[in-house]
């Protein structure tokens, strides 16, 4: 026998708090999208076993944990807390409605029915979570910042947040700077842990904002950095927080690049030992029972290894990705000392990972595109991380979410379940999303993905993201305008090359290379794109083929910039104008390509896209053509334009240079193109 839930079958959510209120409220609204009918319409239809509602019941499960059955005509949601009760009401909209956990983030297209039926004999209990503290750093969020849910602003954080609880997750750092500070409302709301970016302890106002007049020197200012720790404390309180303390710098860099005094790895060490005892200190006066974490993040890390650090016991030490998914220090700069970020196998206290699926480095990694690395080294470095007692924490930069779904969903599991099989976890992300029609082939592209992931380096983790396309061209196309006689110093991290022609060899190659593999995989996107139509089809466009795209075009356009750079060195400056210009208008496609993916809800999700900055690379390319034309066809700019403009009786007769207003860059090109093209 099966009962039949409706539209309007009453969620029975007694002297709940707000969270859980929330999470119900959710629930409501995903039975209005599933069943057509209310409680009335089927009694007039003769219907029978009709749950009369789903109640939550207090009872003696674990920490959040639940048992869901029917009893009666009811559906009971069985917990001994908030989170308990939040879970098992997603439980309920995952397996018996089918909203899955990212349906708003993939367009899941819900088919409503008449009514949802579960079988009298449902029983499920859920069991403790592999990792116990479990969430994402919305970081890097300039897509989220600037885009609109339903108008309103606050959309996309709300939306974020929901998908983050479907997964299981309890924590979230809920933006960087001003909005994780103007976002703690509705983590509270959500009854979620708030926690901190490593670079803003105690998540305080940054001494440079509060004290925009004053160097940033602790040594000079120990009483004002104090008082923003002890408002940052009295703000948050009472509330949940996993408070990381920690001292870094105001931004994303160590704090004696703007402090000179501590210019040795002991005055380092002490002064950041000192100050996190003096945090914990402060944290715990005010509620003795807090949770405490601090980063051993970059340069931390290796102050750590070398033994200079001395820290509180009971603080979770939170360990660190290298931005690629290897759990190695990351590289800073040209700066790669690559140590093991894991704690010795026979380590005691608390440990957990900050891990990406979305990094920013300005060199190689990945922020509008997937993760490139394949699940098969990420579920390596998470099974050392496991093996290793690192359960703890996890904390997962998510960046703005939509480009890095399927890695969410991947780590999701595992911090569930603590395992996972690969393939099946594929192609269930496959069928949950995409359908199971043509789910051979999406696999095939997905599998195509990491295949053709560009590799610049020496180590397996050393795949290239889109920024490798985008950030390295511009580095070498500044560094030619600014002194061609010398290599790009910011490039000592990817190249031995000791000249700025052998750095553009170098890159040019690779780029060649990152062109073909990603026209392999665009191809093999366009066929199974071919197969697909309706909500399928929109969802592959939205994810897989644009990513495609995205690498496709870069990668032709850092290509071409490379061979025009070439052709300027040798003093070809029109043939170099042109091939750059080329370059330009691959760039222009991968941002229009994303641009045109902005259908419905996502209207204006890529404008704001100013990280790896695809249109920039463009603008870039453009100024270079200035100069490129400078060089080949200054001062007075009319040879070029006689040469592509007339015919050929015109270009020889030259009484009057020139008879037209003289043309732009751009309408230049245009005429080359016509001839080469």
């Amino acid at each position: 026998m099966k009962m039949k839930i409706f539209s309007d079958t009453l969620i029975l959510a007694v002297n709940q708090p707000l969270p859980v209120l929330l999470a119900a409220a959710d629930l409501a609204r995903d039975l209005k999208k599933t069943c057509m009918l209310s409680t009335d319409k089927g009694r007039e239809r003769g219907e029978e076993e009709i749950c009369s509602a789903i109640r939550l019941q207090n009872g003696e499960q674990e920490k959040e944990c639940y048992r869901i059955f029917a009893t009666g005509d009811e559906l009971i949601i069985e917990a001994s807390e908030d989170f308990g009760f939040i879970y098992g009401i997603y439980r309920i909209s995952r397996e018996i409605l089918g909203i899955r956990d990212f349906w708003f983030w993939n367009d899941q297209v819900i088919a409503a029915e008449d009514f949802k039926e579960v079988d009298r004999t449902y029983m499920v209990q859920s069991k403790p979570f592999a990792v116990r503290l479990r969430g994402w750093f919305l970081n890097d969020e300039v897509l989220l910042h600037t885009w609109k849910v339903g108008r309103r602003a606050d959309g996309p954080w709300e939306m974020a947040l929901e998908a983050l609880l479907r997964c299981g997750g309890n924590m979230v750092i809920p933006g960087t700077d001003k909005n994780s500070r103007m976002n703690r409302r509705l983590v509270f709301d959500r009854g979620l842990y708030l926690t901190h970016h490593h670079a803003e302890p105690l998540g305080a106002e940054m001494f440079a904002r509060a004290y925009p007049g004053l160097a940033p020197s602790y040594e000079q200012y120990s009483e004002k950095y104090q008082k923003l720790w002890k408002e940052a404390i009295e703000e948050q309180k009472g509330q949940r927080v996993v408070w990381n303390i920690g001292f870094r710098g105001q931004g994303d860099v160590p704090f004696w690049e703007n402090d000179p005094v501590y210019d040795t790895p002991a005055a380092r060490g002490e002064l950041i030992s000192r100050l996190i005892r003096l945090q914990y200190a402060m944290v715990k006066e005010a509620d003795s029972e807090a949770l405490c974490c601090t980063n051993l993040y970059g340069e931390i890390m290796e102050l750590y290894q070398a033994g200079w650090l001395d820290l509180p016991e009971d603080v979770i030490y939170i360990w660190a990705d290298n931005g690629f998914g290897k759990m190695v220090t990351r590289r800073q700069g040209n700066h790669n000392p690559r140590i093991p970020a894991l704690p010795k196998e026979d380590a005691q206290g608390k440990h957990g990972i900050y891990y990406h699926v979305s990094f920013y480095d300005l060199q190689a990694a990945n922020h509008v595109t997937m993760l490139p690395n394949p699940p098969s080294l990420i579920k390596e470095e998470l099974d050392e991380v496991l093996g290793r007692g690192m359960r703890d924490y996890w904390l997962i930069n998510c960046s703005n979410i939509k480009p890095h779904v399927f890695y969410l969903d991947f780590l999701s599991v595992l911090w569930r379940e603590g395992d996972l099989d690969i393939d099946a976890q594929l192609y269930r992300y496959i069928e949950d999303y995409y359908g199971k029609a043509h789910k051979e082939e999406i696999a095939a592209c997905f599998r195509e993905y990491f295949a053709a992931a560009l590799f610049y380096g020496p180590h397996e983790d050393d795949r290239a993201g889109e920024q490798f396309a985008n950030h390295v061209c511009r580095i070498i196309i500044s560094q030619y305008m600014k002194d061609k006689s010398r290599a790009a110093k910011e490039l000592r991290w990817a190249t031995k090359a000791d000249t700025l022609n052998g750095q553009i060899n170098w890159y040019g190659e690779l780029c060649r290379h990152g062109e073909e593999g990603s026209r392999k995989l665009l191809r093999e996107c366009e066929q199974t794109g071919a197969c697909l139509d309706g909500a399928e089809r929109e969802l592959f466009e939205d994810s897989l083929w644009l990513q495609a795209k995205i690498y496709r075009y870069c990668y032709e356009g850092a290509s071409l910039a490379a061979k025009g750079l070439q052709k300027a060195l040798e003093g070809d400056y029109q043939e170099a104008f042109y091939l750059v210009g080329k370059g330009r208008k691959a760039y222009l496609k991968a941002n229009q390509a994303m641009r045109e993916r902005e259908h419905g809800k996502w209207h204006g999700f890529y404008a704001n896209e100013c990280l790896t900055d695809i249109k920039q690379t463009a603008w870039v390319l453009e100024g270079l053509m200035s100069y490129l034309r400078n060089l080949g066809d200054g001062p007075h700019f009319y040879q070029w334009q006689r040469e592509f403009l007339y015919s050929e009786e015109d270009r020889r007769v030259m009484l009057v240079m020139n008879m037209e207003n003289h043309l732009r860059d751009g309408e230049l090109f245009e005429l080359m193109e016509e001839r080469w093209g």
